[in-house]
């Protein structure tokens, strides 16, 4: 039998070499990859034949950008923000630096031109931290199924508001007293303002639709609304109507155009995302090739998107990977099909659901499911609408809300009218 000879790289055949990370940013992210990374080191030189050791750190208080970058062989921005992150990203990739970055709100502000870099430098650019916690639906759209032609996306991808829905549902608990506990706990900021109001959901769902659909979709092209108006009354119906509140993203193809938009949404017990509670993220992809896929995991903590940011590191130590540029731009469409949950407070006499199903009528809307409850002299009036044009739905909605017996104004609230069994 002849001799067979190996060719086993210097790095594995001895002591594995440095693979030295400049962190921009060492906050609770920062802090939590950091440890993560000393913890794991030896199982990543086992995988890659290099060891991966922070050179240089940058943080508001301390350090120098120049050194960090110059000593770097790869970057992690963990700062946040807009300011200066993007121009430290830019500067790395022109430098030659791959680049980690979990800035969900640079990405969908700027991404083509951090794309655009990657590309020209001939570096990586990977992001999986910033959308979805450990929850990998950025590597999935961009590897095992970048061939695919992909129809919609929509899921939980704020664990924060994912968390409090989830408090307020299973305890009666206020919107207020849901957020406090959220903050004890770690799952949201001590400014949650981002999260509550959908802007953080929006800003991944930017980043998702850009991936999905090889468009450009720019954070201020996603309509979002948060969960702060919810009440632990909005809860309890639900659950008399067999309903689940989520705050749900949703990226989606409609006539020849994208529609991108992070709302609340009720759910019927048969969606794969009814079921997705506390600060969980999950994601379903829909696509004729694969019908539906479901993805989920923690998705609010520092360990957990320090998690996702380690394991771009390792991805950009083994090579190749970019994010192509966009092959059309696609239209966005404003006005999409929904149905409703609808909230009355009204005057208690004859006629009052008459009139209402008449203006709904007018407007092509049409009641799927009543709920009343006396107030004394009022009563409430929780209605559950067939889908309809959302256009459509809010031209009756501002008409019911000049009725005269009006008590307040309506609230509606969006219901995903569909179950995959």
């Amino acid at each position: 039998m002849s001799d067979i000879t190996l060719d086993v790289p210097e790095s594995r055949a001895g002591q594995p070499q440095p693979f030295r990370i400049g962190l921009l940013g060492r906050g609770t992210v920062g802090g939590a990859f950091a440890e993560l990374l000393g913890e794991r080191a030896d199982t990543v030189a086992a995988l890659t034949g290099m060891r991966p050791e922070i050179s240089g750190v940058l943080t508001r208080e301390g350090g120098d950008f120049d050194e960090v970058i110059e000593k770097a062989d790869l970057v992690v921005e963990l700062m946040g923000g807009i300011n200066p992150a993007r121009e430290y990203v830019l500067k790395s990739m022109r430098a030659g630096k791959h680049v980690v970055s979990a800035n969900k709100q640079l990405l969908s502000q700027h991404g083509e031109e951090l794309w655009a870099q990657a590309r020209e430098s001939g570096v990586q650019l990977r992001f999986e931290g910033a959308v979805a916690g450990v929850v990998p639906v950025v590597r999935v759209l961009q590897e095992t199924l970048a061939a695919a032609y992909i129809e919609r996306i929509h899921g939980i991808v704020n664990g924060t508001t994912n968390f409090i829905l989830t408090e307020m549902r299973k305890s009666g608990a206020s919107y207020a007293e849901a957020l406090k506990q959220a903050q004890q706990l770690g799952f949201a900021e001590a400014d949650p303002t981002d999260d509550v109001t959908g802007k953080d959901a929006a800003a991944k769902m930017a980043i998702l639709a850009r991936l999905a659909f090889s468009s450009p979709v720019n954070l201020d092209q996603v309509r979002y609304e948060g969960i702060e108006d919810i009440t632990a009354d909005d809860m309890a119906y639900a659950e008399e109507l067999g309903l689940g509140l989520k705050l749900i993203g949703t990226a989606e193809r409609v006539d020849g155009g994208l529609s991108v938009r992070v709302h609340p949404a009720f759910l019927y017990g048969g969606h794969p995302l009814a079921s997705v509670d506390g600060p969980f993220n999950a994601v379903t992809i829909e696509s004729p090739a694969i019908t539906e896929i479901t993805l989920s995991g923690p998705g609010a903590g520092g360990p957990q998107t320090a998690s996702a940011v380690l394991g771009d590191v390792i991805s950009a130590m083994i090579p190749p990977a970019s994010t192509p540029e966009t092959i059309e731009t696609l239209p966005i469409v404003a006005d999409v099909v929904s149905a409703f949950y609808l909230h009355l407070e009204v005057e208690d006499r004859p006629g009052v659901l008459a009139q209402i199903a008449d203006v709904l009528g007018q407007h092509g809307a049409s009641v799927r499911s009543v709920v009343q409850h006396g107030l004394g002299e009022n009563a409430r009036l929780i209605m559950v609408l067939h889908p309809i044009g959302e256009r459509s739905f809010y031209a009756g909605l501002e008409r019911i809300a000049q009725l005269p017996f009006m008590r307040s104004r309506p609230r509606a609230i969006r219901v995903i009218d569909e179950e995959f069994m």
